[in-house]
């Protein structure tokens, strides 16, 4: 096995700015994934970024900084972005397609990949970036929980760098021994400690979550998220995804990550040594930490964040997520201990129910019901291979859209 300082790698003075596609570049991740390269144009420099169909958001990136490629999935909305463009006589080549995700993150001139897609939409491109031995920034936890063996085969296979950007999994790597490489088992590590806010209704009467709306959903007390990811962690399905990805990023068994509320999101994660030593990573909830660790690893380099000030945080409080309040969360520990393709089950339905919630189609306390019905409605299969894994996707997909009694939409995997 190759050491940390060879998987994928890079110079600490390179002779000139490492490459970056930014996968899902108008969302949360990609804007401070920008806001810390534009920091330090002397080490990177934007081949390529993408988006759904955000026409005003790419355009606004294209003029700040310059890629050589932008991709908007849509079609129509790749037209009116290529003509804006001519318009201003910037000379970016625009994709289109889910074949472009793909198509960019294995380019060439690439050195880094922030995969940042939310969903199943980012597994295709984040495994190419895998194959082509990048350094894999991955903050799309799908990626994993969807087809975690195949996609640390790929990783060893091609001695890509796979660092993780959640909040959680990148402070956890931070505490893990020196030499620590991603997929395997950690010495003398007994135990992961993922903190969890516990979301905007962790206090909330159990008999008023069928009268919760999307924006109080959205609302999340500490961290600005994407829509999509804001009601995952209300629902705390997103510490269940995490409990998942955990799992694969370190080697443990799933029995040795446990979950802790702690809501002031101060302590991103800790790790329980045999010897009794517990080492937590801290700082103020601001993805562009996490970012910018994985950017510069193994230097540190400036990332925007202020300081954290212990004195104005006061006080930590941690408590054990209730399972009547956060039934997510035991589905997600019931579909790892499942195994096979559960967890892919899992987490196309809950994209299903979620879109639903959303869209003012499901009550949000219907949530984990449709995700329960889904896991027990599927045949489960090895998921050894993609297409075991796609179909695996497309079938809960079906099954979770008959329970909200919605008609099924097609999903660019």
């Amino acid at each position: 096995m190759a050491t940390t300082m060879d998987k994928g790698a890079t110079p600490q003075n390179p002779d000139k700015p490492l490459g970056l596609t930014v996968l899902g570049a108008t969302g949360s991740i990609g804007l401070s994934t920008l806001d810390v390269v534009a920091r330090h144009p002397e080490r990177y420099r934007v081949i390529a970024l993408t988006a759904y169909r955000d026409v005003e958001g790419m355009l606004r990136l294209c003029r700040a900084h310059q890629p050589q490629i932008a991709v908007l999935v849509d079609s129509d909305a790749a037209e009116r972005l290529s003509q804006a463009l001519r318009a201003e006589a910037l000379a970016i080549e625009v994709l289109t397609g889910a074949e472009a995700l793909v198509r960019v993150a294995g380019l060439d001139a690439v050195d880094y990949v922030m995969s940042a897609i939310v969903g199943a939409a980012g597994l295709a491109p984040s495994l190419e970036a895998a194959r082509c031995g990048k350094r894999v920034l991955l903050a799309n936890k799908e990626a994993l929980v969807m087809s975690g063996a195949l996609f640390m085969e790929q990783v060893r296979k091609h001695a890509a760098l796979l660092l993780p950007i959640d909040s959680e999994h990148n402070a956890i790597f931070q505490c893990m021994p020196p030499g620590f490489i991603t997929g395997e088992s950690p010495a003398g590590v007994r135990r992961i400690l993922l903190t969890a806010s516990g979301g905007p209704f962790r206090n909330m009467p159990l008999d008023q979550f069928a009268q919760v709306t999307p924006e109080q959903a959205c609302a999340h007390p500490n961290w600005d998220m994407g829509r999509k990811i804001s009601v995952d962690s209300a629902t705390m399905m997103n510490k269940g995804l995490e409990v998942i990805e955990a799992c694969w990023l370190f080697g443990l068994p799933v029995d040795q990550v446990q979950v802790v509320l702690h809501p002031q999101s101060v302590i991103h994660s800790l790790v329980d040594y045999q010897d009794g030593s517990v080492l937590a990573q801290l700082g103020n909830p601001d993805m562009r930490t996490p970012i910018a660790h994985a950017l510069a690893w193994p230097e540190r380099i400036d990332s925007g964040v202020q300081p954290l000030d212990l004195f104005a945080v006061g006080r930590l409080d941690f408590s054990a997520p209730d399972p009547k309040r956060f039934p997510c969360l035991e589905l997600a520990y019931a579909a790892w201990r499942q195994g096979g393709t559960a967890p892919a089950v899992l987490n196309a339905a809950n994209e299903v129910a979620v879109q639903a919630f959303l869209e003012g189609k499901l009550s949000f306390d219907r949530i984990a019901p449709v995700i329960e019905a889904s896991l027990a409605g599927c045949s489960i299969q090895a998921g050894d291979d993609l297409q075991q894994i796609l179909d695996a996707d497309q079938s809960a997909r079906l099954v979770a859209c008959e329970q909200i009694a919605i008609k099924p939409r097609r999903v660019m995997l």
